[in-house]
């Protein structure tokens, strides 16, 4: 009988370690296949466009507390053309900033504030979904800080997967009093007549190959002043400033425009297309006005 029962213990023994070892394998198994479907999730060089590289040289990161709470919109550089931003509002609100994004398409049906792979390893409840405006879809974005590249992926309808996409929101699209400490000088607080100036101007952006004339002319006029820009070059056909189109105010010669100047010592972004490349094409730049230069223009 004692060696029946020994036997007995001994299979039984067996039994539960060939269960546990089961049960143990199952488990790596289930971990294994988790990770193989959750990269699976996650685009890689092949499937995604050439990124764009964006340009932060010279920016500092500024956080909600340099910004006065309120909403204002705000300019993405994008580093995907796929994932294409047509307007972002920018609420400001104790200490946090939410960025509301309208994009040019509806491929997309969820973002994340972080990687892909952060995403795909995610629970679908920290998604952000799109919201329904009109035909548009929007998305509500926490955005850490404006200025720096910041982690947002994004996932495809069609492909169902998530794509690394980075974002800039740009601190020199905001409105002067959006800034809690000030930023720039108010054309009222020059205490300017109305006549004719000249002012140094600074642009900035695009290749680097062009240039504006300075100092430019500058018109105060019934508290609102206006500068001459001159180009370098005859190719730009229209500007973009505070949303409004400019056209060319001469015939002949490099492009000039009327552009209106509202902040001095402040970088203002403006858009100008040129017809030099292949196809017309719109490039971002700023120009900052110096207040310190400001003399009367000689007659």
């Amino acid at each position: 009988m004692r060696r029946v029962a020994t036997c007995i213990l001994t299979g039984l023994l067996a039994f539960t370690l060939v269960g546990c070892g089961s049960a143990a394998e199952q488990q790596k198994q289930e971990t294994t296949d988790a990770q193989a479907s959750s990269t699976s999730q996650v685009a890689d060089a092949s499937d995604m466009a050439e990124p764009v590289e964006l340009d932060v040289e010279g920016l500092t990161p500024m956080t909600a507390d340099a910004l006065v709470d309120g909403t204002y919109d705000i300019e993405v550089d994008s580093s995907s053309s796929m994932f294409r931003i047509e307007s972002c509002k920018l609420a400001v609100d104790n200490g946090s900033m939410t960025a509301r994004m309208t994009m040019g398409g509806t491929g997309y049906l969820y973002v994340y504030p972080g990687t892909a792979e952060e995403a795909a390893a995610t629970a679908e409840a920290d998604y952000i979904p799109f919201e329904e405006e009109g035909d548009a879809h929007v998305f509500a974005l926490p955005v850490e800080a404006l200025d720096t590249p910041l982690p947002c992926a994004a996932y495809s309808k069609k492909k169902q997967m998530w794509y690394d996409r980075d974002l800039v929101f740009r601190a020199d699209s905001l409105p002067a009093e959006a800034f809690a400490g000030g930023r720039g000088t108010a054309l009222d607080s020059l205490g300017l007549a109305d006549g004719n100036y000249e002012v140094a101007v600074a642009l900035e952006g695009g290749s680097g190959k062009a240039s504006v004339d300075s100092p430019a002319k500058l018109t105060v006029t019934d508290g609102g002043a206006t500068a001459r820009i001159v180009w370098s070059s005859p190719n730009y056909d229209y500007m973009v400033v505070n949303g409004n189109r400019l056209e060319p105010v001469n015939e002949g010669g490099n492009s000039e425009f009327e552009v209106p100047v509202d902040t001095f010592d402040a970088p203002t972004p403006v858009t100008a297309d040129t017809t030099a490349m292949s196809k017309p094409h719109e490039i971002e730049y700023t120009l900052t006005f110096d207040s310190s230069t400001i003399v009367a223009a000689e007659d």
